[in-house]
């Protein structure tokens, strides 16, 4: 008892000593909580006690969006312990326990309106009556658990909640735990109350993304997360620091996201070509691996918007033959050069992913065809689709974009587009 004692009362001093400091940091307003709840706790059979109903108290602390660190008691006034005579039949007599536990939470969608979580910790359990295996008065208990939390306001939520802790004595015992409560946070602050005609909203940012719930609400973005379209930017970076599209991961259309380009790879979010070399730096890093911030390093593109007749891929247009051959003859001056072509489509509400998928792969092998009738190996083209996953530019679902619907020719072992431009100068002047 007297073990408990010191365990609560060191608790309860170090919650009371942060008190002061957390109502003094701005930056603590709303992370601290408590919790009441009810539930029940189990013992396994051969332990001298049954089920019995138990009241929780926590206390928890949310240190970043994803980890809180969680302080409760609990105590059970109802649990019954069994006891078994040599002579008569098994009675049965009250029996209450009670104890400490710290967890630390992981949140996946801390902000969202459903915060499932995961939690590992620690627990101490203590009984005058000796429940516990080996008849013991108290046990300490490693213990991992997960639920559920519903935000219903900025202030209060509802959470379910299951834990399975091990008793440790001479031997292991399992002891699940369940229960339901609910969350009230310190220094959430509510909408504000409307006044004379209209409703005033306040300057909360519930999330702290550096952007109003007001403002946010005007964007379209999430007030209860912070980074809405999950690129690894906060929407507050996206809107006020680099003006990107916070419901947009990749506002450049560059295949790499936005939070990518900032914080991995240092390129321009807002510039499809950061090194103006010619290929896109998405293209650079995740197929040419090229350097998106050196322009001499990249390959030689070719982009034809290609008009297939509908549903077809044969190439019926001549216009497109002159291009084509142009691609053939950089192909035969440079033998030990090499190209990819990729297919691409357009993407509308109804689009099929399987079928446009198949549809960029034949697009792309009738170029293939095309480049070999005009003498380049087949060995030296690789033709791939990538259906309606690559846009150019924002799909249009109502009424189509003809500018994602395309080919590409990526020639490695040509030169870049200085090259490029060379030669097109070059094919212009004998004209």
């Amino acid at each position: 008892m007297k073990t408990l004692n010191l365990i609560l009362l060191a608790t309860v001093a170090s919650v009371v000593a942060s008190a002061p400091v957390s109502a003094q940091e701005k930056s603590d307003i709303g992370k601290w909580y408590v919790s009441p709840g009810i539930g029940v706790l189990i013992f396994e059979g051969n332990e001298p006690a049954n089920a019995g109903s138990i009241g929780l108290l926590r206390l928890g602390y949310e240190a970043t969006d994803h980890l809180t660190f969680e302080f409760g008691g609990l105590y059970g006034p109802r649990f019954s312990k069994s006891s078994q005579s040599k002579y008569g039949p098994e009675t049965f007599k009250p029996a209450e326990a009670w104890g400490v536990s710290a967890d630390v939470l992981y949140h996946f969608n801390r902000w969202e309106r459903w915060d499932p979580y995961v939690s590992v910790g620690a627990g101490y359990m203590r009984s005058p009556d000796r429940i516990f295996a080996d008849h013991s008065v108290d046990a300490w208990m490693p213990r991992v658990g997960g639920g559920v939390i519903w935000h219903w306001t900025d202030s209060v939520s509802l959470r379910a909640n299951a834990t399975l802790a091990a008793g440790i004595h001479s031997k292991v015992e399992a002891v699940p735990m369940f229960d339901l409560g609910m969350i009230y946070r310190f220094g959430g602050q509510p909408a504000a109350a409307p006044t004379g005609t209209g409703a005033v909203v306040g300057e909360t940012d519930t999330d702290g993304d550096g952007l109003t719930d007001a403002e946010e609400a005007r964007l379209g973005t999430n007030p209860r997360m912070k980074d809405t379209d999950g690129d690894g930017l906060t929407d507050g970076e996206e809107v006020n620091v680099y003006k990107t599209d916070p419901l947009n991961r990749d506002t450049d259309f560059d295949l790499l996201s936005d939070g990518d380009e900032v914080l991995k790879y240092k390129t321009d979010p807002l510039k499809p070509d950061t090194d103006a070399g010619g290929v896109w730096d998405g293209h650079e890093v995740l197929e040419d691996s090229t350097d998106p911030l050196n322009k001499n390093d990249d390959l030689m593109l070719f982009a034809v918007q290609v008009e297939f007749g509908y549903d077809e891929t044969v190439i019926r247009d001549p216009k497109y033959f002159a291009q084509f051959d142009v691609i053939a003859k950089v192909l035969t001056r440079h033998p030990e050069a090499t190209a990819v072509i990729e297919g691409h489509a357009d993407r509308k509400a109804k689009s099929s992913p399987q079928y446009n998928q198949n549809l960029s792969e034949l697009r792309a092998k009738a170029v293939q065809k095309h480049l070999t009738e005009k003498g380049i190996q087949a060995s030296r083209l690789k033709a791939v689709g990538f259906g309606f996953t690559r846009p150019k530019v924002q799909p249009d679902l109502v009424n189509g974009n003809p500018e994602n619907r395309r080919v590409e020719i990526y020639i490695r072992g040509a030169g870049g587009l200085a090259a490029k431009e060379a030669f097109l100068k070059e094919e212009a002047s004998t004209k």
